[in-house]
């Protein structure tokens, strides 16, 4: 089984790049970030005619997730509220950024965590506040029985210094201060590995290249895409990789794809 995570940055402005990339890479999960694009204008019919389904939520102009299958979904939770109900859940899911569901017996969690913006601004408490909630949410599915799962998605954070470029004057920069690391690890601890550090230790491996300072052509980026796994999952990974090629086509994404293969 293949399970890939990909922010295409408006799936209307890339679905040609999205449809020539399933063209040659034949996943069987893909779960994608900042669709942007409100339900009912979601390409829908150009992916069902390459054989995916496609379950999603999203908002017009910002955030927005889906996760593409070969084979429908078992379950399918949208947004926090479903586990962790009304209250402070409701008020982040106004904001598109989770969803889940279960994939031939595997559970498939996507997140579009936010950016933050700047650190002490309100939106980086705000992404602060969306971690707490992450964290409950992951409770919740653990106290329900699902001990397995996959979580992916575009992170916004990079996890470690060998996961940017240069990581000098990291302190005071959005997706990698001492708080956001520790908000991720917060997570991690929950029985959570980093598939892809379970394979490539080395630095210089990225997902993501600013588009403002030629990021990608120096390859100045920071890998802050990811796919984490419980250690029954983890158990059954074969592989995962960047596949660097669609952030080098002409009007690309930022980001590139991750991609994890699992024994079947």
């Amino acid at each position: 089984m293949k399970i890939a995570t990909w922010n295409v940055n408006s799936i209307r402005s890339r679905l040609t790049h999205l449809q020539a990339w399933l063209t040659d890479n034949t996943v069987d999960v893909l779960c994608l970030q900042e669709t942007k694009v409100v339900d009912a204008d979601f390409p829908r019919q150009a992916l069902e005619e390459m054989g995916y389904i496609c379950t999603f939520s999203g908002q017009k102009s910002y955030n927005g997730v889906a996760i593409l299958t070969r084979q429908p979904l078992e379950n399918v939770w949208i947004g926090f509220t479903p586990l962790l109900g009304p209250g402070p859940a409701a008020t982040f899911d106004e904001q598109k950024r989770v969803i889940a569901g279960i994939y031939q017996g595997v559970m498939v969690i996507n997140l579009y965590v936010p950016n933050g913006s700047a650190i002490g601004s309100e939106k980086y408490d705000y992404k602060l506040a969306w971690f707490g909630q992450l964290k409950q949410y992951l409770q919740a599915f653990q106290a329900q029985g699902y001990s397995d799962f996959c979580l992916c998605g575009d992170f916004n954070i990079a996890l470690e210094d060998r996961d940017i470029y240069d990581p000098k004057g990291k302190e005071t920069h959005i997706m990698a201060s001492p708080v956001e690391r520790q908000a991720l690890q917060g997570i991690l601890d929950l029985g959570l590995q980093d598939v892809f550090r379970h394979f490539n230790s080395e630095p210089g491996h990225f997902s993501w290249w600013d588009y403002r300072t030629g990021g990608f052509q120096r390859n100045r980026g920071w890998r802050i895409d990811h796919i984490y796994l419980t250690p029954g999952l983890l158990a059954q990974a074969k592989s995962c990789l960047i596949d660097k090629a669609p952030r080098a086509w002409e009007k690309p994404s930022d980001h590139t794809p991750v991609v994890l293969e699992l024994e079947d």
